[in-house]
């Protein structure tokens, strides 16, 4: 008999009551997972790609215990050092909600990424042409003015404070943007700011540059812009009056909070008016707000002044989403943990409100494109995906249900990109992508690759060893392979040709990849992924304009067709990763007992199926982690960076 869904409405008094003190409160809503199409949206298409037998370790960039151990910021070990949670770097241990009335989540559900004609076909189906859509002229549209416009109420509140769908659409201007060199959001409308400083009307919002994980450089497709915003108080002075000599301190005394940058003397409290809030390292204070646009790949925008978008970085003024995090509830990386992770409780989301609850003291909120082209709130299965990077577990004991958790090893207080952000100066301003300029001969950076503090090793270095690709899908695009190409040659001194994947057989296929993994050693040991001024080959990062445009086309497939339930990564073909390459001493089964083919897409991989067993309908296949000497399994990854050469 399959359970019953819950599906309950109630006026919730643990939620903040919103703008004002006659405003509409947030109303909440609980959703059993099983009725949404993809029940098991937390875990990213990147989840379920193949190691090539351990020499691709993309894993670890999420799966890790270092900040969890010391309870910095994470409560969510994943990597061994808990019981409940076990090793996500070495086993494909996929959940299993309801199971057996409910699919496992060993069954692949990203079906826009398997099957990138079966989407075609879909699109085709609709009555669109995709060949014939004009692609640079659709990312230099701009869609987001007019969402903002769509949001009631003043830009100075995180909550409208009425019925409305767009109640939690970020107070982020975009007419206000891109944000003044010292990174301030300054704006022209006096209703848009909180005070006037001595640049203009400050709107509280200050923007983040930092240096992206492998799932945002542009070459993925996508790139961010990050703003971060603190409660008012945090801008005045112990007199009342907003100062912003003083926001500035608490923001940057904020950055050391979240970065592990405190010392071992540190102030008790922040300053000014916000004197009363402790310091509590790896942790944001209550009502902390992010604006997070997440922009199509625009390579003709570079800051320049004649160029199409008024952002750096390759961000196009197009954007694919508006997402939003407003910090409602204290998290306590001490207190909750991976003893009440809970996998089967049911989605607190504002159905028609565009949030969900992310179980860690966190309202997450997302706009996403509609058929047309223009944003609309997410709904309650697209705001899963949101939990599953942004999340840890965090028990509130105020609440009616033990609402569903996810989350990774690496985050800090739920947020990836502030504890990445740039040093000093550079660090506050718009999203750049390591200082990103467009030129005659291909695409620069302006900055060398920063220091992972843990490894003592550059990041970008580090992940091209580990990863052996240019995504955490481990896959190489044709520029990065035409990069790979001219440069790794025996005439060179390396100690082979780079040679192209062989997929005529399991065997093969492994030993190109095992041989690409020494000769990425040897490139980055000779430092050749940085420029000949020391700083990150633009080639890494950037993709050439054809082929950013052809990304962009892919992803509008998913637009037209409103499909982001089954994948927003789509590629050319099938993403080598995503098939099966395994010889007979490493071998899985379909769960019906049928053998792979070489080469075949994985679509499922093994299950227990001992109804006796406490991991019943869990994936138990190995990922092959930890079995190659030259790749093992790295358990205390931390995204804490240094730059010595960024004052």
């Amino acid at each position: 008999m399959k359970p019953l869904a819950i599906f309950i409405v109630v006026i919730s008094s643990a939620l903040p009551s919103g703008a004002r003190a006659n405003g509409d409160p947030l109303s909440e809503t609980y959703i059993d997972r099983i009725l949404f199409p993809n029940p098991y949206a937390h875990i990213p298409a990147q989840c379920y790609v193949e190691t090539s037998a351990g020499t691709q370790n993309a894993c670890q960039y999420c799966h890790t215990d270092g900040l969890a151990k010391r309870h910095f910021g994470n409560n969510t070990p994943q990597a061994g050092s808990s019981i409940v949670l076990g090793n996500l770097q070495t086993e494909y241990a996929f959940a299993a909600l309801h199971y057996p009335y409910v699919v496992n989540g060993s069954v692949t559900p990203w079906t826009n990424t398997l099957f990138p004609k079966k989407l075609r076909a879909e699109v085709e189906k609709s009555g669109h042409d995709p060949d014939a859509w004009d692609m640079a002229a659709y990312v230099r549209q701009d869609n987001w003015s007019a969402a903002f416009a769509k949001r009631p109420g003043s830009a100075k509140y995180w909550d409208a404070g009425v019925k409305d769908p767009f109640r939690l659409f970020p107070g982020l201007d975009p007419a206000d943007l891109p944000a003044d060199a010292d990174g301030f959001v300054r704006s022209s409308k006096q209703e848009n700011a909180f005070f006037k400083d001595r640049a203009g009307y400050n709107t509280g919002w200050r923007a983040i540059n930092f240096v992206p994980y492998g799932i945002f450089t542009p070459l993925t497709g996508s790139v961010s812009g990050i703003y971060i915003r603190l409660p008012e108080k945090f801008m005045k002075n112990d007199h009342g009056e907003f100062d912003g000599h003083i926001y500035s301190a608490n923001l940057d005394l904020l950055a050391r909070v979240i970065q592990d940058r405190l010392g071992k003397v540190y102030p008790d409290h922040y300053l000014g008016r916000a004197r009363d809030v402790e310091v509590v390292p790896g942790t944001y204070p209550l009502e902390t707000e992010f604006a997070h646009p997440l922009h199509y790949v625009d390579v003709t925008a570079d800051g320049s002044a004649d160029a199409p978008s008024p952002f750096p970085g390759s961000r196009a003024r197009r954007v694919k989403e508006i997402r939003y995090m407003y910090k409602f509830h204290p998290f306590n990386p001490y207190y909750g943990g991976a003893d009440v992770k809970e996998e089967e409780g049911p989605a607190r989301v504002g159905k028609g409100e565009g949030w969900i609850d992310n179980g860690a003291g966190w309202l997450l909120a997302g706009y996403i494109e509609d058929a047309r082209g223009d944003l609309r709130p997410q709904t309650p299965s697209e705001l899963v995906q949101c939990v599953g990077c942004h999340s840890g577990n965090g028990p509130q004991d105020d609440i009616a249900y033990e609402e569903f958790t996810s989350g990774t090893g690496n985050t800090i207080d739920s947020t990836w990109a502030f504890p990445r952000q740039l040093a000093g100066a550079p660090g506050w301003g718009e999203m750049d992508v390591m200082g990103y300029t467009r030129t005659g001969h291909g695409p620069r950076t302006q900055r060398p690759d920063p220091i992972n503090r843990t490894l003592g090793k550059g990041e970008f270095h580090h992940f091209l060893e580990t990863v052996v690709g240019a995504s955490l899908y481990g896959d190489m695009p044709a520029s990065v392979e035409a990069f790979m190409d001219t440069r790794i040659r025996k005439d060179r001194g390396y100690s082979a040709d780079w040679p192209a994947l062989d997929t005529r057989s399991a065997e093969s296929f492994l030993a190109v990849q095992r041989t690409r993994q020494t000769l990425m050693k040897e490139l980055t040991k000779r430092g050749e992924h940085l420029d000949v001024n020391g700083h990150i080959s633009g080639a890494l990062l950037f993709p050439p304009e054809a082929q950013a445009l052809e990304a962009a086309r892919g992803y509008r497939q998913v637009v037209v067709t409103q499909r982001y339930d089954f994948g927003k990564d789509v590629f050319p073909q099938t993403p080598v990763t995503l098939r099966y390459f395994r010889t007979r001493d490493t071998a899985f089964t379909h769960q019906d007992g049928r053998a792979y083919k070489p080469g075949e897409v994985i679509t499922d991989r093994e299950i227990d199926t001992d109804p006796k067993s406490l991991t019943y309908g869990i994936g138990i296949t190995p990922t092959l982690l930890g079995n190659n000497p030259d790749s093992p399994a790295l358990v205390d990854y931390e995204p804490l960076l240094d730059f010595p050469n960024i004052r």
